[in-house]
């Protein structure tokens, strides 16, 4: 379960991310202008301390790009190059946003969806009245079998590029940037499905 707090966001999410993408090698333009969010979904980390959510964002009429991130109420140690900036959360305070190809909790979480057909998380909004249930922009699965999932440690290889390349000692993902119909390449894989694409599109693959 993924809570979300009715909060305002200094810079916001697309601030940080039209300041951040045109510095990516991967990022078909050379800048970003009227970025817009297309969809969005939520991974729940077990330990309750990290935000992981993977976002589709569109500049004018480019691509549709998948840019999953995480926030932490602390910098990761030893991430600093996938610090994509910090905002201050009205609720939570300073938070640090980062490229989540970096971060051993989205690439569990990830890991974890993918081996055991696992979708996102339930979300549930902080209101006066309590929780209340709010349906995701973005539904995934996973294409795997699995009744569980071990967790996976820290990158000790990562390729920047389309897609990312993140190997681990336990496993090797492929985080796709720019989305597009091309099928997955293996049998083990996340698709997503949003408002105006009901064709499941893959995201990440894993090896």
């Amino acid at each position: 379960m993924a809570t979300i707090h009715q909060a305002t966001l200094t810079p916001t999410k697309l601030e940080l991310l039209t300041a951040w993408l045109p510095g990516r090698h991967w990022y078909p333009g050379e800048y970003v202008k009227d970025l817009q969010r297309v969809a969005a979904c939520r991974f729940d980390d077990p330990a309750g301390a990290v935000g992981v959510e993977m976002i589709l964002v569109r500049a004018e009429d480019g691509p549709l790009v998948h840019v999953p991130l995480t926030y932490r109420g602390a910098p990761l140690e030893g991430a600093d190059l996938h610090l994509i900036g910090t905002t201050e959360h009205s609720v939570l305070g300073t938070r640090w946003v980062y490229d989540a190809v970096a971060d051993p909790v989205y690439l569990s979480t990830l890991t974890a969806a993918i081996r055991t057909g696992g979708e996102q998380a339930e979300e549930f909004v902080e209101t006066a009245d309590g929780p209340q249930r709010r349906d995701p922009q973005m539904r995934v699965r996973g294409s795997g079998i699995a009744r569980k999932s071990a967790p996976v440690g820290p990158p000790v290889r990562l390729e920047e590029g389309d897609p990312a390349v993140v190997v681990t000692e336990e496993v090797r993902l492929d985080v796709r940037r720019v989305l597009s119909a091309e099928p997955a390449a293996g049998p083990l894989f996340l698709t997503g499905t949003w408002e105006g694409n009901e064709k499941p599109t893959v995201l990440a693959e894993l090896y």
